[in-house]
C-alpha cells in the first residue's frame, strides 16, 4: 500500500510491527470493503457489529495495559491502524479517538474502579468511548464551556450541551468537560466519565450532517440535572481538568498529523493509478509533463511531511514531543492534506467532481482537518509562543 518508497522510523521497523501490520492489513481488506465502508457512509455511522470485530481481532486498547484488559501495546500500534486505515480511504471509523484518547485519559487518571469499569469494556468493544468539549459557544477556547457539575452529596448534578462529538451516537462513555468551578478559569474545568446508556438527564442530539466523513457518528449532546457519581471524576482533585487536556493533547495532535499523513499517501495512489489508465490527446494523462510536474512536487511535499511526521513519531515514543513541535505537524501535514487533495482533483478533470470516484470523497474529508483538534489558527498561536 506504500506508494512515496519513503522508509518509516525505525520504531516502526521493528519485525513484531510489521507482523502487525499485515494482520491490521488482512483485517480491513476483509471486513472493510469498498463495498462495507460505502455502507457505512451512507448509515452515517459504523456498526457496533463492526467495532466488536475489531475487538475480537485486538484492535481495540491498542496501547491499554493487559492489566486492564488491553492489548499492551504502544503508540507505534496506533500508528499502524492510523495508517492502514488511511491508506485505504477507510475515514470515520473513529477507532483511534477510542484507543489513543479516551483510553489513555481513563487510565492514566481514572481511579481503580474506573479503570476496571470502562477499559476492558472498551478493548472488546462492548462500549466505546468518546470525548466532549466542544460547545454550541465554546470551541477552541476550552475556558469558555458553560457545562457546569455542581457538587451535592454523592454525585455531580450536570447542566449543559456539546456540539461535534465524535463518536456521539455510538459512544457509552463519554468524558465530559465541565466546569466544576465556574469563577475559577482554567483552575475551575475538571474531566468526568460520564456512562451515556439511558442515564437521566443525558440526551443525544441528531447525528450530525457533515460535508466530509459521513461515516463518522457526530452528534450534539444534552445534559439536564443529570447525576453523575462524583467517583467519575478524573483525578483525586477538582480543577485538574484543564492540565490534563494540556498533557494529552500533544498526542491527540500527533495522531491528526499521521491520519492526514497516510490519507495523501492514499489520494497520490488514486491519482497515480487514474493519471496512468486516462487518456486524453491520444496518451496517458500521465505522459503530459505538466502531470510529471504536479505529481513530482506533490511526492516532494509528501515525503518532506512524511521526514517530519516520522520525527514526531519518535520524539513522542521518547517522551520528547513537545506541544509547539505538535502543534506544527498538526498545522503543516492538514495543510498539506487540503492542498494534495484540491491538486489531485484538478487531475482527474470533471470525473473528480462527481461522487462516485474515490477523491470526490478524500476531496470532502480532507477539510475538516484543519478545524478539528484545535483549528490550524490555534496551531499557529500556540507555535508563535515557542518563538
Amino acid at each position: 500500500m506504500h506508494r512515496l518508497d519513503f522508509p518509516d522510523c525505525l520504531p516502526l521497523q521493528d519485525e513484531e510491527i510489521a507482523h502487525f501490520r499485515d494482520s491490521v492489513g488482512r483485517f480491513l481488506d476483509r471486513h472493510a470493503t469498498p463495498e462495507v465502508i460505502d455502507g457505512f457512509r451512507e448509515a452515517g455511522i459504523v456498526s457496533r457489529g463492526f467495532w466488536a470485530l475489531a475487538g475480537r481481532q485486538g484492535l481495540l486498547g491498542l496501547c491499554t495495559a493487559q492489566a486492564h484488559g488491553g492489548a499492551g501495546g504502544d503508540f507505534r500500534h496506533e500508528v499502524v491502524l492510523i495508517e492502514e486505515l488511511g491508506r485505504r480511504g477507510f475515514e470515520g471509523w473513529d477507532v483511534t479517538l477510542h484507543n489513543a484518547i479516551v483510553g489513555p485519559y481513563l487510565e492514566s487518571y481514572g481511579s481503580p474502579a474506573l479503570k476496571q469499569r470502562w477499559l476492558p469494556a472498551m478493548a472488546s468493544g462492548a462500549a466505546i468511548g468518546a470525548i466532549a468539549m466542544t460547545e454550541p459557544g465554546a470551541g477552541s477556547d476550552l475556558q469558555g464551556i458553560r457545562t457546569t457539575a455542581r457538587r451535592e452529596g454523592g454525585h455531580y448534578i450536570v447542566n449543559g450541551a456539546k456540539t461535534f462529538i465524535t463518536n456521539g451516537q455510538n459512544a457509552d462513555v463519554v468524558l465530559v468537560v465541565v466546569k466544576t468551578d465556574p469563577a475559577a478559569g482554567a483552575r475551575g474545568i475538571s474531566l468526568l466519565a460520564v456512562d451515556a446508556r439511558g442515564t437521566p438527564g443525558f440526551a443525544r442530539g441528531r447525528n450530525l450532517d457533515k460535508i466530509g466523513r459521513p461515516a463518522s457518528d457526530t452528534s450534539e449532546l444534552f445534559f439536564q440535572d443529570m447525576r453523575v457519581p462524583t467517583d467519575c471524576l478524573l483525578g483525586e482533585e477538582e480543577g485538574r481538568g484543564f492540565y490534563q487536556l494540556m498533557e494529552k493533547l500533544p498526542q491527540e495532535r500527533l495522531i491528526l498529523a499521521v491520519q492526514s499523513m497516510a490519507a495523501i499517501e492514499h489520494i497520490l495512489g488514486i491519482t497515480l493509478d487514474y493519471v496512468k489508465e486516462r487518456k486524453a490527446f491520444g496518451q496517458a494523462i500521465l505522459d503530459f509533463q505538466t502531470t510529471q510536474f504536479a505529481l513530482a512536487e506533490m511526492k516532494t511535499e509528501a515525503c518532506v511531511g512524511k521526514a517530519f511526521v516520522n520525527h514526531c513519531v519518535a520524539e513522542h515514543l521518547e517522551g520528547r514531543l513537545d506541544n509547539a513541535t505538535a502543534s506544527m505537524a498538526k498545522y503543516w501535514l492538514t495543510e498539506l492534506h487540503g492542498k494534495i487533495a484540491d491538486r489531485c482533483l484538478q487531475l482527474f478533470g470533471g470525473y473528480g467532481y462527481m461522487n462516485e470516484y474515490p477523491i470526490a470523497q478524500a476531496y470532502r474529508d480532507a477539510r475538516v482537518t484543519r478545524i478539528y483538534g484545535g483549528t490550524n489558527e490555534i496551531m499557529k498561536l500556540l507555535i508563535a509562543r515557542s518563538l
